[in-house]
């Protein structure tokens, strides 16, 4: 809190422009921010929190339980990513909580197999979307939010965290209202197939650009970030 006061009152105040966001030295972090909170919507999180309810009935469970069900996966996997945040780091909490999301949709995918018997199918289901919640609130739900902050210089904090929550938004209202059609077009298996490619490709963007900044200082995430003019 000091060192941002002291930048807050120093020669770096936000007079940045936002076109500069888009090249230059700073496009680098502002790529990075935008690409994770896009790759947080495409994995179908939203999704899965939008139409829950629809499968938790299939399987005979009452929608309000089936709301309870996903409000405790989310709640326990974010109190999880709260006590390991400092000691694991952010950039491991991403990579697992996108890992095992892949891994949870494609319990989703096997679910979807007219091969398997109807009562496995639904525990599959039902199983594969709590896991899915729970993972997500592990890492790629909280760790975003948190991490860019730290990797923005406080130049352009702002209006680069404006451009990056607008990603989020747009893309998940997109998702909200593509999700259903997309389902009856393409299927679940093929629907939730691409949904766990996402979430790979988010593991190998989170292994190639985010870099760890637990323990570490504004000034040398910036270094580590942005090239020196």
């Amino acid at each position: 809190m000091v060192e941002l006061a002291k930048l807050d009152r120093g020669d770096d105040a936000d007079t940045v422009k936002l076109s500069e966001l888009f090249y230059g030295r700073h496009f680098r972090v502002v790529y990075i921010g935008s690409t994770l909170f896009a790759l947080q919507q495409l994995s179908g999180i939203n999704a899965v929190f939008y139409f829950s309810s629809s499968v938790f009935k299939s399987a005979g469970v009452p929608s309000d339980v089936a709301n309870a069900f996903i409000g405790v996966a989310n709640l326990s996997g974010s109190i999880i990513a709260m006590l390991l945040m400092d000691k694991l780091g952010r950039k491991m909490l991403l990579l697992w909580s996108f890992f095992g999301m892949a891994i949870s949709m494609l319990i989703q995918v096997a679910a979807a197999n007219t091969f398997v018997s109807g009562s496995a199918s639904l525990y599959l289901s039902v199983g594969g979307m709590l896991m899915f919640v729970l993972t997500f609130a592990l890492g790629a739900g909280p760790v975003p939010s948190l991490l860019l902050p730290e990797i923005f210089p406080s130049r352009i904090r702002a209006k680069a965290m404006a451009i990056c929550m607008s990603v989020h938004w747009v893309i998940n209202f997109f998702v909200g209202l593509l999700f259903l059609r997309l389902l009856e077009q393409l299927g679940p298996q093929l629907l939730y197939s691409m949904f766990a490619s996402i979430c790979m490709m988010a593991v190998v963007f989170v292994k190639k650009n985010v870099i760890e900044t637990k323990g570490k200082s504004l000034q040398e995430i910036e270094v580590a970030l942005l090239p020196q003019e």
